[in-house]
């Protein structure tokens, strides 16, 4: 009887397990086509890949691609026990932890353009040029690079063994020692407290003009501030991830149960919901590009011609 108890048991903590990874499946594949489309809008105007919050938009959008595919193929590879040789688990990791960056700080730039457009209205065209999107993103790749860096100098340390060795791909391999993950604390922590400062002294700066406008620069600076405050809480949706593994980690240690629990629970919240609010903000609140995704969603990509005059008479 006992033995007929743990057998259901069993089956329904599988049943459970199965439901969650074809949920995950199902939530990713409606992202990746939302993004997709998302960045077919982006490419089909000119207008768009001229502008500057449009081209950072258009980042956060494929490094949101990246990093939906990389987790999504890691979390597979977990979930059937496969393993891999510990230099291809090197990639995805490395992939995958400079792209968790590069969304925050790509947030942080397109806050600050914000600002800049806001408060800086005669300098806008100047210091958001094309060129100066391009700029911007290699500088955002650096940026999100010095972690990465970091982690290769430790792994390179490592004994040769270990790189030949197959094992199933996570960070947790990573980790060789405590102060490793205490260093990776302390830089998550300092992005975090640099990007916060930069959204709130963006944040005052607009409240301040928003406050002085009148008639419809006043509506513009208030639909201005909404999306900062939208930035915001996505940036810390984004950032609270970089302190999942060490809470995970800490879990670990008490209950393994609870801590299959929480992980799934901070992939869902922490790493999914940031990356479906982009399409969000810019997708559905930005006029233009909402109008741009309405016509080429419903209408098809090949009416060039009245797309043309459509985009004309906007």
């Amino acid at each position: 009887m006992a033995n007929n108890s743990s057998v259901v048991g069993g089956e329904t903590l599988m049943r459970s397990i199965n439901y969650r990874v074809i949920l995950v499946q199902v939530l990713i594949a409606i992202f990746l086509w939302i993004n997709l489309l998302l960045i077919t809008t982006f490419f089909m105007k000119d207008f768009f890949y001229t502008t500057m919050r449009y081209i950072l938009f258009a980042n956060t959008l494929l490094s949101d691609c990246l990093v939906l595919i990389i987790t999504n193929v890691l979390l597979i590879y977990d979930y059937f026990r496969l393993t891999m040789q510990m230099w291809y688990c090197l990639i995805f990791y490395l992939l995958s932890f400079l792209y968790t960056f590069v969304t925050p700080v790509t947030l942080t730039a397109m806050t600050l353009e914000r600002y800049v457009a806001i408060c800086m209205p005669l300098r806008h065209a100047e210091l958001c040029s094309t060129r100066s999107a391009v700029h911007c993103i290699l500088i955002i790749h650096g940026l999100s690079a010095i972690p990465c860096i970091l982690d290769i100098f430790v792994f390179a340390s490592a004994m040769i063994n270990f790189h030949k060795q197959y094992r199933v791909c996570s960070r947790e391999v990573f980790t060789f020692d405590t102060w490793h993950g205490h260093l990776r604390s302390a830089i998550s922590q300092l992005y975090f407290l640099i990007m916060c400062i930069t959204i709130v002294f963006s944040y005052v700066k607009i409240m301040q003009v928003a406050k002085a406008a009148s008639g419809e620069n006043k509506k513009s600076t208030w639909k201005g501030l909404r999306t900062v405050i939208l930035h915001a809480f996505q940036l810390l949706l984004c950032l609270i991830q970089l302190w999942c593994p060490f809470i995970e980690a800490a879990i670990l240690q008490i209950d393994f149960m609870l801590y299959i629990n929480v992980r799934y629970f901070n992939y869902i919240t922490f790493y999914l919901a940031p990356r479906c609010m982009s399409p969000l903000i810019y997708g559905l609140r930005d006029d233009k590009f909402f109008l741009a995704l309405k016509y080429y969603a419903l209408c098809g990509l090949y009416k060039k011609q009245s797309s043309d005059l459509f985009f004309s008479a906007n």
